[in-house]
């Protein structure tokens, strides 16, 4: 799907590249992309290092990447620096969001700005002209700011709260960003890769739009080999039009194998 819009995740911290953590964001937002018809081209690791970061989400810009997505860096330690790193990409300066620092006081029943610590503050700062959308289940807020032709959103961290800021922000935004939609299925065929492959480039080619993949990976002797069939069209009802479609032609050309194809009960 080269010529659609591109979305690129960029998921920050050090924790993440050295394997201490695992990236468990960018595969959520991945499904959750791929839901609503967002096609995302790339999702990338990096570490708490300023130069790196802004070369990295510069680079995404220079692509025409139409939205970039980052989580982590947002706390209130000296090693997150995400927003520091897109307002330096963005040319703006990293300014104090009062509505934000005023939330952050009121719940936590401060009466007085001497009170307010500098981790608060540091957690209220996003790029200067960014949109500001409060965090329902932490503290560092959801910012969008735009950057020539592509639309930056910053997401922390814990995955509690980019869930929360993701669905009731950002799942919109990207679904009115794209003209096409996504209808997809899993079925389990008793076959091996070398067997099938030549099967779902069959499928491909009938079908434009359509995206067929085996994992060979999660293969179980047992069950046989999943397979994802992804459909695209320009609204819901005709993706699932061509998903029927493919998944009735992939269906038929394993029969005529003398193999089985069933539904994946587990989903897709």
């Amino acid at each position: 799907m080269p010529d659609l819009p591109a979305i690129e995740l960029f998921s920050i911290g050090t924790e993440l590249v050295l394997g201490r953590i695992q990236d468990t964001n960018a595969h959520w937002m991945a499904q959750e992309i791929a839901k609503v018809g967002g096609h995302l081209r790339r999702a990338t690791m990096l570490h708490d290092e300023l130069d790196e970061i802004v070369m990295a989400l510069r680079e995404a810009v220079d692509r025409g990447t139409k939205i970039l997505i980052t989580t982590g860096g947002l706390g209130p330690t000296p090693d997150d620096l995400t927003v520091e790193a897109v307002a330096r990409m963005a040319g703006v300066k990293p300014v104090v969001d009062e509505f934000t620092l005023q939330d952050f006081m009121r719940r936590r029943n401060l009466t007085d700005r001497a009170q307010v610590t500098a981790g608060m503050v540091k957690m209220a700062t996003v790029p200067e002209g960014a949109e500001v959308f409060q965090n329902p289940a932490g503290w560092a807020p959801c910012a969008k700011v735009q950057v020539e032709g592509t639309t930056v959103l910053i997401l922390p961290g814990p995955p509690k709260e980019m869930m929360a800021l993701f669905s009731r922000y950002v799942e919109g935004f990207i679904s009115d960003s794209y003209e096409t939609k996504i209808a997809s299925v899993r079925v389990v065929v008793n076959m091996f890769e070398s067997e099938v492959s030549p099967l779902l480039q069959e499928v491909m080619k009938q079908h434009p739009n359509t995206y067929l993949k085996a994992y060979v990976a999660l293969r179980h002797d047992a069950h046989g080999m999943p397979v994802d069939l992804v459909a695209r069209a320009e609204d819901p009802a005709a993706a699932q039009h061509l998903l029927d479609r493919a998944v009735d032609l992939f269906g038929r050309l394993v029969t005529e194998k003398g193999k089985t194809m069933e539904y994946f009960e587990g989903g897709s």
